[in-house]
């Protein structure tokens, strides 16, 4: 398995993929590249498996070494070992700092179809989340400190990407009651009618997550994104991010993505039906076509913090900016402001009970 690493055509410093302008940037000699252009700096043999740029010399390749679940691999720049678990796609060196793509996890059917890149930097993301932690209240000092915010890590996460074509019809005998009253009498008009509904709508681009170790709740809860932005993969937008590949195959979500499209159908279809009784729609009315699954890696900034042994989340969408997560809870404090209300207020009630009853 081959460790990349994308390099500048001008000075051969690391170069990574720059949210802010969409292009690739040096840190060295702060160049700037399209994708066109550094798609021209391709070699052809990495061009054909689906990279674009170089790979490090067989001396340089990985030491693919499988110890349980963690893989072994060598930094092509200063020798370094990377220990990574076996969904990790691209990372960083720890005691080097490069970026670092490794090519043969993302091969074959690990292959996504599609990338949609990073929107937000890091500096825009730190931003947003500041901003939200100072709307809460209550929560520990040390988690505004610099260092807690830069653990925020910008990571591709895997996902399963659907589309398809559904057709509704149905038609039945459904009824319309009438109750009226005149005088004293009350009266009940019930009229018979024959309905009858058809029509289609176009499902594009539904997603579900495919890495077992992702937190749904948060996984789910950064969609949507704008997926008219997916472009087709190409290795060279990791690079400067962390990246998993997926771990879940389509079988073990397919039931689920349908059962979630025929169930929106079927409402749909229903709500059309308001104001008739004895008449509903079920999936039997609904048909599925042109189903199309395709894997895309989505772009995540996400935060991971231990507090006393429970573990806490906080993600930002890294096209859209929309935000998830929650935060620990500064006992002390919260126990300091509740006693700061309720001692004086009970001093208070005290001496209304002593001088006046």
């Amino acid at each position: 398995m081959d460790v990349i690493q994308y390099k500048c055509p001008n000075c051969g410093g690391d170069i990574k993929f720059d949210p802010a302008s969409g292009n690739y940037s040096c840190e060295y000699c702060k160049s700037s590249f399209t994708q066109a252009e550094l798609d021209r700096q391709t070699n052809a043999k990495v061009e054909q498996a689906g990279g674009s740029a170089a790979p490090a010399s067989s001396a340089d390749k990985a030491a693919d070494t499988a110890i349980d679940d963690a893989r072994v691999y060598i930094c092509p720049s200063c020798g370094a070992t990377i220990v990574t678990d076996s969904t990790t796609a691209a990372t960083f060196c720890y005691y080097c700092h490069n970026p670092i793509v490794l090519s043969g996890r993302l091969d074959g059917a690990c292959k996504p179809d599609y990338v949609v890149p990073f929107r937000i930097d890091r500096r825009k993301a730190e931003s947003i989340f500041e901003e939200w932690i100072s709307r809460k209240k209550y929560v520990p000092k040390y988690f505004y400190s610099r260092e807690q915010i830069e653990k925020l890590t910008g990571v591709y996460f895997p996902y399963f990407v659907y589309s398809c074509d559904v057709s509704c019809k149905l038609e039945a005998q459904g009824t319309k009651t009438k109750v009226y009253t005149e005088g004293d009498r009350e009266y009940t008009d019930t009229g018979m009618y024959h309905v009858r509904r058809e029509g289609s709508l176009g499902v594009k681009h539904a997603l579900r997550n495919a890495l077992n170790k992702a937190n749904k709740v948060l996984s789910d809860s950064v969609l949507p994104f704008d997926t008219d932005e997916l472009r087709p993969f190409n290795m060279s937008y990791l690079s400067g991010f962390f990246a998993e590949k997926r771990d879940i195959e389509r079988a073990e979500v397919e039931p689920g993505m349908i059962q979630e499209v025929t169930d929106h159908a079927v409402s749909a279809l229903n709500a059309s039906l308001a104001g008739y009784s004895d008449i509903t729609a079920g999936p039997g009315n609904i048909t599925l076509s042109n189903g199309k699954w395709w894997y895309a890696l989505l772009p995540v900034w996400t935060l991971t913090y231990n507090d006393n042994g429970k573990i806490y989340y906080f993600s930002i969408n890294g096209q859209t900016g929309r935000t998830v997560g929650e935060l620990p809870v500064d006992r002390d404090r919260l126990i300091r402001v509740f006693l700061l209300i309720f001692l004086p207020f009970a001093a208070v009630l005290l001496l209304f009970f002593y001088f006046v009853l």
